[in-house]
């Protein structure tokens, strides 16, 4: 028998898959008399006991095996291969490989399962890939989800978005949603929790409830149990870490031992590997951090390094990193600082030691209490978030300190001056004294002169002469 309709040798093959796609199943139109061995009308095929064994107007569909498409009436582009390979499907373009895989599909569309029991349970879940024994085995109604490894993602029902690569990769997983799995036993605990990223042999291998973490290494946040937006990068990194929240490893080992401390930072080999502590941060490689700490922070190569030419670092209370600039572009309403200064002299300089979980060693320190300062002068205080004086303005203490020695420099120098004339005048006095004496003393000698000629012209005898 020659077929029903017959199309020119010359049609190209693509034109011929076009047509298909356009107008859909026509049985008649295709229907081959006698029908090959296992070719059907509608572009169907069909190879096993009771396979595609309900189909009525479905098209283009594939079914090898046991049961495979048994209960398939209308679906059309699935393929079934393996005894009871969508068994119970109605669904469109699902393609499944694999005894038992997509078993239970009914609605469901657009899955892919290759591997004996993937998808078993899968009903109306969308566009879900398993490759792998047991892979997305439990998944019914959870869409958009990937599995590619055995008895990934195993548990998953209802969670959807999801990605697992790996042995056991999300193995747990139930309702949880936009996990990311890659690695042996990663998420492997992973029930419920959304939005988790694990790359690496048992990452976040015991997460259960945590969000929004991202791990990436081997035996990354391995412990991590409901700790929510951590982010460990690195072999180890945060790897005892249970409910702490909110911290960042980027380095071998780092923040190894954090268990339940929040909002650290560590950047490094092995960085902060001993901290266990909050708000702490931790940049360089070495085994810095200490148990407990708060509120700490650590930056490694600066001790012992020189800028010879560079200005000192401060912080302010929002934690802000800045220096000072003395540049007069930067500046307005300059005046001469004048009697401001003299608040200098109402500071009590004390010596001190800091209380021991500050300094456990108790060195002396020498310097000022900031609570005094605010009585003499409020702006030389620093205060922290709430207000409250935390530490005094020292750098601003040194220019009132210039003030004053300049001050105090000027007046000398104007005494100096004054001296300097009173020497000059005294000079001048005793230079005058010096001349009117000499001038005395050439007076009292003339003087003394006439005197002595005096008295010699009185002492001489009286002659008289006789004219005889």
């Amino acid at each position: 028998m020659r077929p029903l309709i017959q199309l020119k040798a010359a049609t190209p093959r693509f034109v011929i898959g076009l047509l298909l796609a356009c107008f859909g199943p026509t049985p008649l139109a295709w229907a081959v008399v006698p029908a090959p061995d296992g070719g059907y009308p509608g572009g169907n095929t069909a190879e096993g006991q009771k396979a595609l064994f309900s189909l009525t107007t479905g098209g283009f569909n594939t079914a090898v095996g046991w049961l495979s498409l048994e209960t398939n009436i209308t679906g059309q582009f699935n393929t079934g291969v393996g005894a009871g390979t969508l068994a119970l499907n109605t669904g469109d373009e699902n393609t499944a490989s694999g005894t038992g895989a997509l078993l239970l599909n009914t609605t469901g569309t657009s899955n892919t399962a290759n591997g004996a029991l993937a998808l078993f349970h899968n009903t109306i879940g969308i566009q879900n890939t398993a490759s792998g024994c047991t892979a997305l085995f439990s998944n019914t109604t959870g869409d958009n989800n990937t599995a590619i490894g055995i008895s990934a993602l195993f548990t998953n029902a209802t969670g959807s978005a999801n990605t697992a690569s790996g042995y056991k990769a999300l193995i747990s997983n139930t309702t949880g949603n936009e996990n990311t799995a890659m690695g042996a036993s990663a998420l492997f605990s992973n029930t419920t929790a959304d939005q988790n990223t694990a790359l690496g042999t048992s990452a976040l291998t015991s997460n259960t409830t945590g969000a929004h973490n991202t791990a990436t290494g081997y035996q990354a946040l391995m412990n991590n149990i409901n700790g929510v937006e951590n982010t460990a990068t690195g072999f180890g990194a945060l790897a005892a870490n249970t409910t702490g929240a909110d911290n960042t490893a980027v380095g071998v080992g780092a923040l190894q031992n954090n268990t339940t401390g929040n909002e650290n930072v560590a950047l490094g080999t092995v960085a902060g590997v001993n901290a266990t502590g909050s708000f702490n941060v931790y940049i360089g490689a070495g085994e810095n951090g200490v148990a407990g700490e708060s509120n700490a922070c650590y930056i490694a190569s600066i001790f012992n390094q020189t800028s010879a030419n560079g200005v000192p670092v401060l912080v302010n209370s929002d934690d802000k990193l800045g220096t000072m600039t003395s540049s007069r572009r930067f500046k307005e309403e300059i005046k001469p600082l004048d009697k401001a200064s003299e608040a200098l002299f109402g500071l009590t300089p004390v010596t001190f030691h800091y209380k021991k979980e500050i300094d456990p060693v108790g060195i002396p320190q020498f310097g000022l209490v900031a609570e005094d300062v605010e009585k003499v002068n409020p702006d030389l205080v620093v205060r922290d978030k709430k207000g409250k004086p935390y530490s005094v303005r020292y750098e601003q203490v040194n220019a009132m300190l210039l003030n004053e020695f300049l001050k105090e420099h000027k007046a000398f120098v104007e005494e100096q001056h004054k001296v300097e004339k009173q020497e000059s005048r005294l000079q001048e006095q005793e230079a005058r004294i010096a001349r009117q004496q000499k001038q005395i003393e050439a007076l009292t000698a003339g003087l003394q002169k006439v005197s002595g000629q005096l008295r010699l012209s009185k002492a001489a005898p009286q002659t008289v002469l006789n004219d005889q």
